[in-house]
């Protein structure tokens, strides 16, 4: 339009043009329009390209005036900086078209846009924030899974290094290790407590046991010996129990099948109905254990089965890289949601503590206690004919 439009036509489109923010002005030809006394600066060619393209082939020239720069670095002198720009653009007639603007504005003098430049720095930063940010949390996700691994009756669990870590970090984890040595510490002295106040009792039932032989009515003498018998066997599972907690159980190859051979064989001599199959691949299978606390898993499930489902059936056989022993009762069975229950201390479907078919309720709690001291667990489902059926999961010991 300007090229169209001379005389008093253009000076109108020109004042039309200037706003409070660009002058523009037509000047002849042969002069520069430029304001005298500034150091303009010629801009990178990448930046004229990005208006040459628009001027269908006419001349092009831009300066720009730094006025502030964004930081001190030479960097940002140059890439993002508030100055003044001056174009000129060259018309058919042979005039040219000066545009000035009246207030810095953000420059770039390498022609990226500088919303860009500004997303690409900030970028950088929040990548940056990223990996502070990883690097601090990691102790953390380690410590989370060292908290799940801790075995107060084991060895204390190995934390995570934070010695880079911040401050707040490095404090949770070494209050966390100082919290995991005294409760390990305090569980081990008071288990040791428990199983030599257990050991003494049963010196004292023992004692008792012999001196009951003196008691002239055989009902009564007989009464006697079995509640006496009940409590040693109590103490020793509490032994044997304290042992498991406080982590001392030995450990030595033993074949599994043997153990459940002798415990139902003195089952059935006492006149229990107790059989057992043992798969071929079982027969000579070994587990890693303490022979003396198998033996009281063993006898708890084959006990448990007589005492509340009249019978045990007892199997024996491998599934995978496991030994399992079953043992089913033709009693009523366990209802699904006390079964979890069961497992637990004191926890009893008979709440009387008679000794034919009540008791304390801590058969089955000890026997899992011993069973994950193996590294093995307890599971309660419905036999074959309606009754209990209880599972004790050991892992296999394979001879390298």
């Amino acid at each position: 339009m300007l090229e169209e439009e001379s005389g008093e036509g253009r000076d109108r489109l020109v004042s039309v043009l200037t706003t409070p923010d660009f002058l523009v002005k037509v000047v002849p030809q042969g002069s520069s329009g430029a304001p005298e006394g500034i150091d303009w600066q010629p801009v990178e060619a990448k930046a004229l390209a990005h208006y040459a393209g628009a001027l269908d082939g006419r001349s092009l020239s831009l300066l720009w005036e730094p006025v502030t720069t964004i930081g001190a670095s030479p960097l940002f002198e140059r890439t993002l900086a508030r100055g003044h720009l001056f174009f000129r653009i060259g018309l058919s007639s042979g005039d040219t078209l000066s545009i000035e603007t009246r207030e810095p504005i953000l420059v770039n003098r390498y022609g990226v846009p500088t919303g860009l430049a500004a997303g690409t720095f900030g970028s950088l930063i929040a990548l940056v924030a990223l990996i502070v940010m990883y690097r601090q949390t990691r102790p953390l996700r380690r410590l989370a899974a060292a908290v799940d691994s801790v075995d107060f009756g084991g060895e204390p669990v190995v934390l995570p290094d934070a010695r880079r870590s911040a401050p707040e970090i490095r404090a949770v984890i070494l209050a966390f290790d100082r919290l995991q040595s005294r409760l390990s510490a305090m569980l081990t002295a008071r288990l040791a407590l428990i199983g030599g106040i257990s050991h003494d009792v049963r010196t004292f039932a023992t004692r008792l046991r012999l001196r009951v032989d003196a008691i002239p009515s055989e009902v009564e003498r007989e009464r006697a010996i079995a509640d006496i018998s009940d409590m040693i066997r109590l103490l020793d599972d509490a032994l044997v129990a304290s042992r498991a907690g406080a982590g001392v159980l030995g450990q030595e190859m033993v074949e599994f099948a043997e153990i459940v051979e002798k415990e139902v064989e003195a089952r059935r001599i006492e006149g229990g109905r107790a059989d057992l199959r043992v798969g071929a691949s079982a027969r000579d299978a070994l587990v890693l254990g303490d022979r003396l606390a198998l033996r009281r898993v063993v006898a708890n499930l084959i006990d448990n089965a007589l005492k509340y489902g009249h019978a045990a059936h007892a199997m024996v056989a491998i599934d995978d890289e496991w030994l399992a022993l079953s043992v089913a009762d033709e009693g009523k069975g366990i209802p699904p949601e006390q079964r979890a229950l069961m497992l637990e201390p004191f926890a009893r479907m008979e709440t009387s503590r008679n000794r034919r078919t009540g008791g304390a309720g801590l058969g089955l709690a000890i026997a899992r206690s011993l069973a994950e001291a193996h590294g093995g667990r307890i599971e309660i489902g419905t036999a074959p004919k309606g009754g209990a059926l209880l599972t004790l999961w050991l892992p296999l010991f394979r001879p390298e």
